[in-house]
């Protein structure tokens, strides 16, 4: 269970080691079908750029973060991870639930993301969460995979504050488009 003491907030470019760790360590499992790190220092400052990472803390330090990025009327979400230590207790549904209020206010009326489809275990992780699948896209050839792979899309409609949809965008529309409260 995730402890009571955990602070969610928006990251700062002064936690960029910090996020590149967690990253890391959660995308270990990743690496039966790809060497080295997922991403490094340099590319975490330049997503700030784009987007934030929103992080989860308790006493222990940096537990999880995910990246968001607004574009337009619909929200990405990425990169989420969870230190290998505190993984199934439920963290990782919290940050996403953290990532869609953070871009349900900033007036994203959906969210996409992307995962690998080797990582199969993520499929009825965000499925639970209310997301579809909506197609598939390429895995970048730059990350040089060790077997064919490539990415399943998914999206989900974002609820208005008093929990029914957002008319103006139905997640059936996300197939042609390629809470907790966070401190600032």
């Amino acid at each position: 269970m995730i402890k009571d003491d955990t602070l969610f907030r928006v990251a700062e470019t002064r936690d960029t080691e910090a996020i590149t760790r967690v990253i890391n360590e959660a995308f270990a499992v990743e690496r039966f079908f790809i060497d080295g790190d997922r991403i490094d220092a340099e590319r975490v400052r330049n997503v700030f750029d784009r987007g934030r990472f929103l992080l989860a803390e308790d006493d222990q330090g940096l537990a999880g973060c995910v990246y968001v990025e607004v574009r337009g009327e619909r929200g990405y979400l990425g990169l989420l991870s969870v230190e290998p230590t505190r993984q199934r207790t439920g963290l990782g549904r919290k940050l996403t639930i953290a990532a869609e209020d953070y871009l349900r206010v900033a007036g994203c009326r959906a969210v996409d993301l992307a995962v690998v489809n080797l990582r199969t275990e993520l499929l009825p992780f965000y499925r639970r969460l209310g997301y579809t699948e909506t197609g598939t896209a390429p895995f970048p050839a730059e990350a040089h995979p060790k077997v064919p792979c490539h990415f399943i899309t998914m999206a989900k409609t974002l609820e208005d504050k008093t929990g029914a949809p957002d008319e103006s965008t139905d997640c059936a529309d996300c197939a042609d488009q390629k809470g907790s409260k966070i401190e600032s």
